[in-house]
Parts: structure tokens; sequence; C-alpha cells
């Protein structure tokens, strides 16, 4: 339970509840994370457009960025977000515990191709310290044959994920997976 007052999706009604039932048609139910924006119904309702449209991104796939989310996570101490993206990539992406622990010691050691691998890294260096990005961070990407939308979307999805680690941790989001 969060320290902020959160709508149950049994209690959910208009915007909150038809958003409740596409996350949970999505994921199966509407975790603890998810429950914490009903706070903000217009702010849960971009939060989800976000999420869709991740979820189709035509080139960014979904191993890519569940370990975006869960290395910037780890970054960040965010418990709650390090465990939700740990148990998708493993019960969804296929991968191992030693997998997981492993990319978590060596980032660049993520079972990824060479171009994934350089944007996943691009994004953990650009959350770390967004001022070290230069010119030839993207150079060498655009290289691999990604193109600025995807740059752009890449590192704005790592960002976003440090913002959601600050909510739910301020907010004491508890683990329900």
């Amino acid at each position: 339970m969060s320290i902020v007052q959160t709508v149950t999706p049994e209690q959910a009604t208009g915007k909150v509840a038809a958003i409740y039932a596409q996350v949970e048609k999505n994921f199966g139910r509407v975790y603890q994370g998810f429950q914490m924006y009903s706070a903000s119904p217009d702010l849960m309702e971009q939060l989800f457009q976000q999420n869709s449209y991740y979820m189709r991104h035509p080139t960014l796939g979904f191993g890519l960025l569940a370990m975006i989310r869960m290395l910037v996570s780890e970054q960040n101490d965010c418990a709650y977000c390090i465990g939700f993206n740990e148990s998708m990539l493993i019960n969804r992406g296929g991968l191992s515990v030693e997998q997981i622990a492993a990319m978590k010691r060596d980032p660049s050691s993520a079972p990824l191709s060479e171009k994934d691998k350089a944007m996943l890294l691009f994004v953990l260096k650009g959350t770390a310290n967004a001022k070290s990005i230069e010119k030839a961070d993207l150079d060498a990407l655009r290289g691999l044959g990604w193109d600025d939308r995807d740059i752009v979307d890449g590192l704005y999805h790592g960002a976003r994920n440090a913002a959601v680690d600050i909510m739910f941790d301020a907010f004491k989001v508890e683990n329900d997976f």
C-alpha cells in the first residue's frame, strides 16, 4: 500500500476504471505501481499512453526496454522497479536469474545484439550523467542503424523510468509481484 491515497480496481470508476481495464488486459492485473497513479487520473492516462506507445515501438523491443528499466532502476536503487522488470525478463523474456545478476554487475554482458546493447549502454550513460552525452555517442548509434527517433525514444524511456523510480520510492509503493 502506498502512502498516497489510491483507487483500487474494485473501487475505480470513469477514466480510472477504463484504464485499469486496459492494464488488466495487458498485464493480467493492476499492479500497485500503476495504482499509485490513480491519485492523478490525467497523469495516469498519460503514463498509460506512453506505456502503450513503447509496447508497440517499431524498433525498441521488449527485452531492451525491460533491461533499460531494470538497469536504470538499479542505478537509482528502486527495489520495486528492479524486481518488477527482473520478473518480466525472467517470466516473459526467458532470461535466467544468472543472466540478470551478470547484467546488473556488468550491463555490457546483457544478452542483446550489438546494436541493442549499444542503445542500452547509451541510455545508462545518459541517465547516470546526462552531460556526458556527446555527438560521438549519437554518431556511434547511428552507425549501428539507430535513427534519431530511436535515440530520443530510448533515452526518454530511461529518463522517464528514473522519474517513476522517484515516485515509487517517495510514495512507498510496496512490492506486489
